[in-house]
């Protein structure tokens, strides 16, 4: 058998995405430099030690994120750290962060575009073709929703004329996305946000995550005999009357710690303090079946729900493949297909039966995570309702008048190339989910069905 290493740079390299190899002598390694990205409507400007993003479409450039160099090719920002490696030659790379899987593909180019060396005007009619251009180059799902973007443009855009107020664009451009039920899709100003999810599913926050929690602890681990809590209450595991199963509870993939600006690596070896304490050796190969419970998750970062699923498996396999589109002008054109590999863990890991739990409050990173153990190796059932239906990493397009829209431009594909999003992976097994009916009765279907299925095989 291959060794993980192998396994992971035959995968890379299946992806297109080149491994750097060592250079003749005098070589240029140096990845400084202008660089236009595959997709995403981004260029780069690698010198003089930073990181600055431009975010383009054809009718404007505007400043985005920005970082500083700690090494060769290396960036770090919020906590995070990028890393651009050049690929085939000088004028290819990829860039990779900590906290996401995939890669991004560069190409250099000669100079910054023409609109990024003047300034954009800041009134409502500049920052509404802004607004309308990013979503018609990058969102892939119109046709998918049924949704005439183009018509969408000429209702609303004659209602914006110089005057129009702050307030009035907020609620001009929410009225426009709120059609497509994109929990991805969003309209910020300062403090005051629109999104709007699925119909029929709640999107979940601290207050629904606490009742839910409180109501699991108190009607089905009352007499677990171990119960703790870790990453700042995030992540819960307990052994179950028995001792044969277990079970896991993840309510998110980001605010591991109590320090909202915390690395990206603390988060992780949080993650690993608490997946070291729950599956010990002992504990792994005793149980019979583990419950991993997503069924109010609010996302976060999918590197580490692939993280958790590298602790479930002993052979390496595919999660998913990930696309973006790239073509302004074609939404059905995309970046070719990566496929995410999950390594087994050089740790201890639990390979038996799992039963997943999700609902339609799972969501983002908590759905990329479900996909990636729908080919785990391993019985593997899931059980409970459709997830939110929203995969891609978020898009931050700063608007010239300071707002942000927020919009999704990704894909991740099954191996037969299906993907979940707005539909939301389904369950194999469909049972009520935190209803009013399943509160009033003390009753947690999903989780009983769970149990069950464990037990029994069935």
């Amino acid at each position: 058998m291959r060794t993980a290493t192998a396994t992971l740079i035959a995968l890379t390299l299946a992806a297109g995405i080149a491994v750097p190899a060592a250079s003749a002598a005098g070589a240029d390694h140096t990845t400084d430099g202008l660089w236009r990205m595959d997709g995403y409507g981004t260029v780069l400007d690698l010198r003089h030690g930073t990181y600055q993003e431009y975010q383009t479409t054809s009718v404007s450039c505007l400043k985005g994120d920005t970082a500083r160099r700690t090494g060769p090719g290396t960036y770090t920002a919020d906590g995070d750290v990028l890393t651009v490696r050049l690929g085939r030659d000088r004028d290819h790379a990829a860039l990779g962060a900590a906290s996401a899987v995939g890669h991004r593909k560069l190409v250099r180019i000669a100079a910054l575009p023409t609109a990024c060396s003047r300034p954009t005007p800041k009134g409502p009619l500049t920052s509404f073709d802004v607004f309308w251009q990013s979503y018609e180059e990058n969102y892939p799902f119109f046709a998918a929703k049924g949704i005439d973007w183009h018509a969408v443009r000429d209702e609303y855009r004659p209602q914006v004329h110089k005057d129009t107020t702050r307030a009035e664009l907020f609620d001009i451009f929410s009225r426009m996305v709120r059609p497509l039920y994109d929990a991805h899709v969003a309209v910020q100003d300062g403090d005051r946000v629109f999104a709007e999810g699925r119909p029929g599913t709640e999107v979940p926050d601290e207050e629904l995550d606490a009742k839910v929690k409180k109501f699991i602890e108190t009607r089905d681990l009352a007499k677990a005999p171990y119960r703790r809590d870790f990453a700042n209450g995030r992540i819960t595991y307990a052994d179950l009357p028995g001792g044969r199963l277990g079970y896991l509870r993840i309510s998110g993939f980001d605010g591991y710690l109590p320090d909202e600006e915390a690395s990206y690596g603390a988060q992780l070896a949080e993650l690993d303090r608490a997946l070291n304490t729950a599956l010990t050796p002992q504990r792994s190969r005793h149980l019979h079946g583990l419950i991993i419970d997503l069924r109010i998750n609010g996302g976060g970062s999918d590197a580490l729900g692939i993280h958790i699923a590298e602790r479930l498996t002993d052979t390496p396999y595919i999660a998913y493949a990930k696309r973006a589109r790239n073509d302004p002008t074609d939404p059905s054109r995309h970046t070719r297909p990566e496929p995410i590999p999950v390594l087994p863990a050089h740790a201890p890991r639990y390979t038996g039966p799992v039963a997943v739990l999700t609902s339609g409050s799972t969501v983002s990173a908590g759905e990329t995570f479900t996909q990636a153990l729908i080919d785990r190796p391993g019985r593997t059932i899931r059980i409970g309702q459709p997830t939110q239906g929203v995969f891609s990493d978020v898009m931050e397009r700063e608007l010239p008048n300071g707002m942000t829209a927020w919009l999704p431009n990704e894909e991740y594909l099954t191996d037969s190339g299906r993907t979940f999003d707005g539909t939301g992976i389904p369950p194999q097994v469909t049972v009520p989910v935190f209803t009013k009916e399943e509160f009033a009765a003390e009753r947690d279907s999903g989780f009983d069905r769970a149990v069950d299925a464990l037990r029994t095989g069935h």
